[in-house]
């Protein structure tokens, strides 16, 4: 089946392969996250994206192959109320940004802005995103036979950036950085995919930059 992004709570998971990587899709928990899956063609070596709910089904998705990091977006707790029990069960390393690393049950690395994750043969390049927290990341993989891809936690959905509650400076911040660090880098193809919902690429969101900024949210 072509590969579409949509998944539904307690659905079957999307699954992308690409010539170097292999993206699974899937939705968690009662808040709908999002939760990633990447596997290394190559070396069977995995990565999990936000270990968000439902520990059970994660650690069935991962199978025998085991896993080696989970990387965590953000802070708030819908993104990793199963990271203790996934990390208990596989022996992943867990990372995140350092900013928001003391509110996550268990840290074992940190990264910052450019730095870069691996799984297996795959590299994927941290983006720090300041305003939905103080510790946002992102994760882009530049597929070298195709497009980037690019994993934005909340911080950028189709239809907006992320949640900043009405705080002006914030979303100044985020706005900013999601502008300068993604849309300002990377191009139209650019597929992302965000910590709720639906895909999108950076080419369909990027004409509604300035109604985002203008409506302040």
């Amino acid at each position: 089946m072509q590969y579409t992004g949509a998944v539904t709570p307690q659905g079957p998971p999307a699954v992308r392969e690409l010539p170097a990587l292999s993206i699974t899709k899937v939705s968690v928990g009662p808040m709908d996250n999002n939760a990633y899956l990447l596997r290394c063609r190559r070396t069977g070596e995995q990565l999990l994206i936000d270990a968000a709910a439902e520990p059970d089904r994660l650690l069935e998705l991962i199978g025998e192959a085991g896993l080696a990091t989970v990387v965590t977006t953000h802070q708030h707790r819908d993104h990793w109320e199963a990271l203790a029990e996934v990390v208990a069960a596989t022996g992943a390393a867990s990372v995140a940004h350092p900013a928001d690393a003391p509110a996550l049950p268990v840290v074992t690395r940190t990264v910052t802005d450019g730095d870069t994750v691996r799984v297996g043969d795959c590299a994927l390049e941290v983006i720090h995103l300041v305003g939905h927290t103080p510790g946002s990341i992102a994760l882009l993989y530049r597929d070298p036979t195709g497009h980037p891809h690019l994993f934005t936690g909340d911080s950028l959905f189709p239809g907006g950036v992320g949640n900043t509650q009405g705080d002006p400076e914030r979303f100044t911040s985020l706005i900013n950085d999601v502008e300068r660090k993604l849309f300002d880098r990377l191009p139209d193809d650019t597929w992302f995919y965000p910590g709720h919902g639906n895909d999108s690429t950076l080419g369909a969101e990027r004409p509604s930059l300035p109604e985002w900024r203008a409506r302040g949210w």
